[in-house]
């Protein structure tokens, strides 16, 4: 996916100069913001394909401002953090990071790891014809695959790039048991030793936005899934 944009969010001038150079020599479109307001601005103006987050700024944590972009947007966020412990890094992945790097980094890493995370976000969006204009619907939940819009009792539900790709994978399968463990391949497409507790934390909320505590149940011991109904 050349030529996406890409917003660095990164108040150290090296880093971020290093980051925009790099990432434009590799034909991505890049702009760069030096603290979270001025980034929150940028996403609105410049609308990203991705976001390059740093944890520490200036004005206000990078999680925050995570937060913030996961429940207005769906742009994939990659995190850069100083932070080496692992309690950190799932912390980051739990409030709705894609991915993240700890400081300092190799350069041809990080581009990897963005054509990596781009091109998952590309093949979610490819969906075979049989199922190009199929509804999903499970009770009062419908799914419309292509337009990644989910309603509850018709109301329209704000979900994250990853909790409607992780809604999409139990429900296409009902009655199925994922392990915490295929969720994360299946879902995040990489298997992070320790992190399941990502997913028990978008299977939370999930269910909390959807009041689908019904639908997604928990196969103790092992994991979740999707409950079969007539609806």
């Amino acid at each position: 996916m050349n030529n996406a944009k890409i917003l660095i969010i990164e108040d150290e001038a090296p880093i971020a100069d290093l980051l925009s150079y790099g990432l434009s020599l590799e034909g991505f479109q890049t702009k760069v913001a030096t603290n979270g307001a001025a980034g929150l601005n940028e996403i609105r103006l410049f609308q990203p394909d991705l976001l390059l987050l740093d944890w520490m700024l200036p004005d206000q944590s990078g999680l925050d401002i995570c937060k913030k972009v996961t429940s207005e947007y769906n742009i994939p966020i990659f995190m850069i953090t100083a932070k080496s412990d692992i309690t950190d890094k799932v912390l980051g992945l739990e409030f709705g990071a894609d991915d993240y790097i700890t400081k300092p980094f190799d350069l041809r890493e990080v581009i990897a790891r963005i054509r990596t995370i781009l091109r998952r976000v590309e093949q979610a969006s490819i969906v075979d014809s049989s199922e190009a204009t199929a509804t999903i619907h499970i009770q009062d939940i419908e799914i419309y695959t292509e337009e990644r819009v989910v309603k509850h009792k018709n109301n329209s539900i704000e979900l994250t790039p990853k909790e409607f790709d992780l809604l999409i994978t139990l429900a296409r399968n009902p009655g199925r048991t994922f392990t915490r463990s295929e969720l994360l391949d299946l879902v995040w497409g990489y298997h992070f030793a320790g992190d399941t507790r990502t997913v028990d934390t978008h299977i939370q909320r999930l269910r909390k936005k959807l009041d689908a505590a019904d639908y997604i149940t928990t196969v103790f011991g092992i994991g979740y899934k999707f409950k079969k109904t007539g609806g």
